[in-house]
């Protein structure tokens, strides 16, 4: 049995979530890695985990489904750290947003990462790890500044930050809980090149961000363990600088 640490990653197949499940792979972590659609690309991270020496493990689940909340946490175990990464990212205007899409938005966004950590509690709150558990959520900017056209999204990450304080507060002291928000990092294919430069011309560090830049916040809150109830904004200044369009 290994005697490294235990990490549940959600949505690790691609983009944040397969760089953060990585960087707990070279740090000693054991990996369980969650998907929803992308079978392909999380056995490549599953690969790239093992290389490091990580044991690793493969799940697969809607997280806008209560059902496979649950089947995902079973699947996991015991878990000494918990990185809800996967997320729900859609514009649509506001006068064609169906129930349907507001649901399914804040379902994965914001109840699934209670529900995975509501049930993997136990291991949490046992684990050895210096600092006790540890769960940290993917939030975004969007959460405290709405761009226009997504307002069922930007509803669903100002709830992740709530939860993330509320966690922290009831979990204390034995498990920390904590959240990232990235700002443009990966910016969305779709946007064309004169949108990308008017966004990075908006940030103040003059620059997009890279997955890097959330690895190392990552890191920073699986080991900081006096930090708890925190949002760590990782976007070059771009919540307190230039106006909040999408991307």
């Amino acid at each position: 049995m290994s005697s490294r640490p235990r990490a549940l990653v959600t949505g690790a197949g691609i983009r944040l979530g397969r760089a953060m499940a990585v960087a707990l792979a070279q740090d000693g972590f054991d990996l369980v890695l969650h998907y929803r659609s992308s079978q392909g690309p999380v056995q490549v991270t599953e690969r790239m985990c093992a290389a490091h020496g990580a044991q690793v493990q493969i799940v697969q689940g809607d997280l806008s489904r209560v059902e496979d909340c649950s089947k995902v946490a079973e699947a996991a175990g015991v878990v000494d750290l918990l990185v809800n990464s996967a997320a729900l990212y859609k514009a649509v205007p506001i006068e064609d947003i169906t129930p349907q899409q507001w649901e399914q938005m804040q379902a994965v966004n914001t109840r699934a990462p209670f529900l995975l950590t509501q049930a993997l509690l136990p291991g949490l709150r046992a684990s050895k790890q210096p600092g006790g558990g540890c769960v940290v959520m993917l939030g975004d900017i969007g959460g405290q500044r709405p761009s226009p056209g997504y307002t069922h999204y930007s509803v669903s990450k100002a709830g992740l930050l709530m939860l993330t304080q509320a966690l922290a507060l009831e979990l204390a002291p034995k498990v920390r809980v904590n959240a990232i928000n990235p700002g443009t990092v990966l910016a969305p294919e779709y946007l064309s090149q004169e949108a990308l430069t008017e966004i990075r011309d908006s940030i103040p560090a003059q620059r997009f961000g890279s997955p890097d830049d959330i690895v190392g916040a990552l890191r920073y809150l699986v080991g900081a363990q006096y930090v708890t109830g925190q949002s760590i904004n990782v976007d070059g200044g771009r919540s307190v600088g230039g106006p909040m369009e999408a991307g």
